[in-house]
């Protein structure tokens, strides 16, 4: 299998996933910041949401799991021993690093993504308190924050918080060395980049086909790093035209993907505020080999500008609190399985009603499952699946998934 990623909506083939596990422990109310949460999880009843959604994926697709393809390139050695050297170099102990070196490959996997607890000292036992010789990676889930797929090319997030800085290490090491990710490599590796003014997250980058993609300038993502990325792009693909979305400084908007996906050929799901009306975000179109970019009137059209004219579903329908209300819960998050079939929370009542006004079937992901509802093979369709316990993680469908295989939607 090679990695063939041109657009956010081709027919997904085969796709990334991490369930969530142990790590999510380590969020408590006083740790929740720290690992970039709002809330604390029921780590049970995210698991049980994470496996329905998963069952649904893997109707459509060949499913690969972090930990998995992990413990599998950990059994070489001489793997095993730069992955540890580079995790060493962001967290150093000498203790530490002969614990890793002893552990066999599944078990070293496992640690590097459920941490790995310090011993606690008599003042620690006596208070109990605890801490982590190896933070534990509790975003992980969000597998498409950390890598991406730019046609046959890997992108890995340089993050912009350094408690995940290692899930960076992890993801490159399974596109760089596990032979069921070929790819022609990686274009830009955020693994090694941790200047504060140079990240990149992978809930900011959307290929929209071969020769565009979409990036959004976000609190988490840099203009140089954007800068950057632009230019080994133009230099080394066949991206001919990027459309940069400058977004708002606030909690709200992280990552791009959480106000604006593409559900069909000419179909998106946006947060209207920031498309639609007065306080419309900035839109800059850069085409290869032009001398400056281009501000244009929105991004519809930007992308009409591209060939790739679009209309939008409003997250939330009309009313603006109901569309903050919708945003919040990643109502503009969803993630396609081929054109016009796509999978999305199903708390998000507001935005599916609009989804059913644009065609969309709605179905639940137990009358899927069970054959009750079927999806037709051309027809529009909503799967949504439970995710209260999910979302506290400041994520949707799109941020769970990182496609590696989708076949070309405008062949």
């Amino acid at each position: 299998m090679a990695v063939h990623v041109t657009s956010e909506i081709g027919r997904l083939r085969s796709v990334l996933v991490h369930p969530p596990g142990a790590e999510l422990y380590a969020v408590t109310p006083s740790t929740r910041e720290d690992y970039l949460y709002d809330d604390i999880m029921d780590v049970a009843a995210a698991q049980r949401e994470h496996r329905r959604f998963v069952a649904i994926l893997e109707r459509f697709a060949d499913v690969h799991h972090v930990h998995d393809l992990l413990a599998e390139v950990l059994a070489d050695t001489e793997v095993k021993q730069l992955l540890i050297r580079d995790t060493l170099d962001i967290l150093p102990s000498v203790p530490l690093a002969r614990e890793l070196e002893e552990m066999a490959p599944a078990e070293l996997a496992r640690a590097l993504i459920e941490g790995r607890e310090e011993a606690p000292g008599p003042l620690a036992s006596a208070l109990n308190e605890g801490g982590y010789a190896l933070p534990p990676l509790p975003n992980l889930f969000f597998t498409r924050d950390v890598a991406v797929g730019l046609n046959e090319h890997i992108m890995i997030g340089s993050m912009r918080y350094s408690i995940r800085w290692t899930e960076a290490l992890v993801m490159k090491a399974i596109f760089r060395h596990n032979p069921k990710l070929q790819n022609q490599g990686i274009i830009y590796d955020g693994s090694i980049e941790h200047r504060l003014n140079y990240t990149l997250e992978g809930g900011d980058v959307h290929p929209i086909r071969r020769q565009t993609v979409m990036i959004g300038f976000s609190e988490r993502s840099s203009p140089a790093a954007i800068d950057q990325l632009a230019s080994v792009l133009f230099t080394n693909t066949d991206v001919r035209q990027l459309i940069i979305v400058v977004m708002p400084g606030e909690d709200i908007a992280i990552h791009l993907d959480m106000i604006f996906t593409q559900v069909d050929r000419q179909l998106c799901v946006i947060y209207p505020p920031h498309f639609i009306g007065p306080g419309r975000l900035p839109i800059l179109l850069w085409e290869k080999g032009a001398a400056k970019m281009r501000e244009m009137p929105s991004v519809f059209a930007a992308l009409e500008e591209c060939g790739l004219p679009m209309e939008p579903v409003l997250c939330g329908g009309e009313r603006r609190m109901m569309q903050e209300r919708e945003q919040w819960s990643s109502g503009c998050n969803f993630v396609a399985l081929r054109p016009g079939l796509v999978l999305s929370y199903a708390r998000n009542e507001l935005t599916l009603r609009e989804m059913e006004k644009a065609g969309f079937d709605v179905i639940g992901a137990s009358d899927f499952l069970s054959g009750e509802r079927k999806v037709s093979d051309d027809g529009r369709a909503v799967i949504t699946f439970e995710g209260g316990e999910l979302v506290r993680g400041g994520g949707g469908a799109r941020c769970m998934t990182c496609p590696l295989v989708r076949d070309d939607p405008w062949s």
